[in-house]
């Protein structure tokens, strides 16, 4: 009966152990069109589309700030299945 409960037991932390270390990062991509910004203002940081924050209701001021997604100066891309923020030259 011990032999079975150890056995019962470690299974379930192997099982445990897997789970923990197969979670996917919120900048997890494949593609550019996978990463968006990860602040609704002057975002320096992009994230998956799937934790994208909720922006509505929010009110950014009109300045383009540069060093950030604004007004084209950097783009959301997928590099090495991450997404990152690249500054356009």
């Amino acid at each position: 009966m011990k032999k079975i409960l150890i056995g019962v037991l470690l299974i379930f932390s192997l099982l445990f152990i897997v789970s923990c270390s197969t979670t996917i990062s919120e900048n997890y991509c494949t593609e550019d069109n996978d990463c968006i910004a990860a602040s609704c203002c002057h975002s320096t940081e992009s994230v998956n589309r799937d934790n994208a924050p909720d922006c509505q209701g929010v009110l950014c001021t009109a300045s383009c700030e540069e060093g950030t997604l604004d007004c084209g100066f950097a783009k959301a891309k997928c590099i090495e299945n991450s997404c990152t923020v690249v500054l356009v030259e």
